[in-house]
């Protein structure tokens, strides 16, 4: 055992106690980044008294999906009511809490490092799952209390600062819809098909293998999903959900690289100023026009046949000015929230230093 550190079975106790009342009948998941969410289960007619309860300051994992995602969907319940989740969940609390605090053995629970050593203590059934037992004997540094509370303090104001810029950039981005829909609402003057006035470019191929390192973002229909210095990148651009997850909007304000599971519009590529055009193309519900129920695909054609009107030239201009200014605080709250998820990231991966 390292120095200071203990297992955690020292610190934890098991909960079992099932919905049989129907105290609620709320039922939550947990997902990968370790939160709790509306479960997606469809239980009709299915007997929730046999779920488990769950309580604030309880724990609840997942212990049979480890293998296959590389994380322990572990989570730290915090609402006053309880909910239920899964009867094949773990639901655990701390024994005695003047010795560990949750919020602290949460922070440990979010650590890579945790995972990874999770990930190798997998079984070998298909999933790859983890047994409490071996939970149980993993281990973590437990400094004084006064020191967990320090700790804590610091990570929940990044933790803090984060959600207010993100509920800032929520009020931002309906400031924008406002924008958009006021200068459309005005009487139009040009009608045309959306091909006439915008090309939608396919998205390159990248190998996974290659998107570990750099600066430049690359976009796939699902969002960024790395980093890479390809010489071919794109100007600031629209990044569009062409495969997987059908029409996703992404405005980039920096120079960029698509894969082809993404269309991506730059300014060359539209009559229309590029926020202008951004707008419009999120004001079609592009997700409706899914063509292909297999895989679901977004038909280039399809989305060049939509007809849209809009107003002169003056007031796009207009309309392209007040959007930039929206989009340049939006903007730097987005570096603002990346430099602080660095900053807490940090944070959570020194407490082995402890």
């Amino acid at each position: 055992m390292n120095k200071n550190y203990e297992p955690l079975g020292k610190h934890l106790r098991l909960v079992d106690t099932r919905n049989v009342d129907m105290v609620t009948d709320r039922l939550l998941g947990i997902n990968i980044d370790k939160y709790f969410m509306p479960s997606v289960a469809n239980v009709i007619g299915t007997d929730l008294s046999r779920y488990k309860l769950i309580s604030k300051g309880h724990f609840a994992c997942n212990t049979m999906h480890v293998g296959r995602d590389e994380r322990l969907p572990v989570a730290l319940y915090t609402d006053d009511t309880p909910a239920i989740v899964s009867p094949a969940y773990a639901i655990f609390k701390i024994v005695d809490e003047s010795r560990l605090l949750p919020d602290y053995l949460m922070m440990w629970f979010k650590r890579a490092e945790f995972d990874r050593v999770c990930w190798l203590k997998t079984d070998g059934s298909v999933r790859g799952g983890i047994s409490w037992d071996d939970i149980c004997r993993l281990e973590l540094p437990v400094p004084p209390i006064e020191q967990q509370q320090k700790i804590i303090k610091a990570y929940q104001a990044i933790t803090d600062r984060i959600a207010l810029k993100r509920a800032i950039n929520d009020n931002l981005e309906a400031l924008a819809g406002a924008i958009f829909m006021d200068s459309f609402a005005e009487s139009y003057h040009t009608t045309a098909k959306l091909g006439e006035i915008m090309t939608l470019n396919y998205g390159k191929s990248l190998t996974a293998t290659t998107r570990v390192q750099g600066t430049i973002p690359v976009y796939s229909s699902a969002g960024i999903t790395g980093w890479h210095n390809n010489p071919n990148i794109f100007e600031p651009s629209i990044i569009i959900g062409r495969k997987g997850t059908v029409g996703t909007l992404y405005y980039c304000p920096h120079p960029v690289f698509c894969i082809d599971t993404a269309y991506y519009v730059t300014q060359s590529d539209t009559s229309l100023p590029l926020l202008v055009a951004f707008r419009l193309l999120k004001s079609l519900n592009l997700p409706e026009y899914n063509e292909d129920a297999a895989v679901p695909g977004l038909n280039r054609n399809t989305v060049y046949a939509i007809e849209i009107a809009y107003p002169h030239t003056a007031t796009l201009n207009k309309c392209n000015e007040q959007l930039a200014s929206t989009y340049n605080a939006l903007d730097s709250n987005n570096n603002e929230i990346a430099r602080l998820q660095e900053l807490s990231e940090t944070l959570v991966s020194r407490l082995t230093v402890l």
